[in-house]
């Protein structure tokens, strides 16, 4: 596809069509390679045809985080109780978060602040209402949910660096988990779960604790 369209033949772009070119870019080349260049070459368009959907850098990167909580809305008003909506939401940013590891950095480093994502905080706020829970308390459960998985990812990730390892993950040396027995009995239980057990405990934890508020 030629990069060298008229603004008419730009008519079928969208801001949604340039979020998702942007973000498998970052997906597969990182996000030093963003750049309105890069993305309208991804598009087959001239980069001045984007700013007439994304106005600006910041409005580009915000739309990725944007994306990334889109794509872990809360399903509060599908899920059977307000305690499993928000278990399946803190999850499911788990898991999308995990399948972009580099934007992480951008996610912990830049708030969720486009109207798309205040719909989505504010779709949820409705559902929570609607389970007895006032506002300004759901709002407080929301943030606390949200911030305990992207710190956790963080984490994992060695920090939200792209293309870092993940410390998080790192097993400890044989000789010395020899010398704290009690950590390796820990660790090894751990590692044969098959599963991420520290995330699952503190994740029950919180939602039991909102429970009693």
């Amino acid at each position: 596809m030629s990069p060298n369209r008229t603004r008419g033949q730009n008519a079928g772009l969208t801001r949604q069509a340039i979020l998702e070119a942007a973000l498998a870019l970052a997906d597969r080349d990182g996000l030093k390679a963003l750049s309105m260049r890069r993305i309208g070459q991804e598009l087959g368009v001239e980069a001045m045809s984007l700013y007439q959907h994304v106005a600006n850098k910041d409005a580009l990167l915000d739309g990725l985080v944007e994306q990334i909580f889109t794509q872990a809305a809360p399903p509060l008003a599908e899920a059977v109780s307000w305690q499993e909506g928000l278990r399946e939401y803190a999850r499911a940013l788990l898991r999308i978060l995990l399948a972009h590891p580099n934007v992480i950095s951008l996610v912990v480093s830049r708030p969720a602040i486009t109207p798309q994502n205040h719909r989505l905080m504010e779709n949820a706020l409705h559902t929570l209402r609607a389970a007895g829970l006032p506002p300004e308390r759901a709002l407080d459960m929301l943030y606390a949910v949200t911030g305990f998985v992207v710190g956790h990812v963080a984490i994992l990730a060695g920090g939200g660096d792209e293309g870092s390892p993940a410390r998080g993950m790192r097993p400890i040396p044989e000789e010395e988990l020899r010398q704290t027995p009690l950590l390796a009995q820990a660790t090894r239980v751990r590692q044969s779960s098959g599963s991420d057990p520290r995330f699952d405990f503190a994740l029950e934890a919180m939602l039991r604790g909102f429970e009693t508020l």
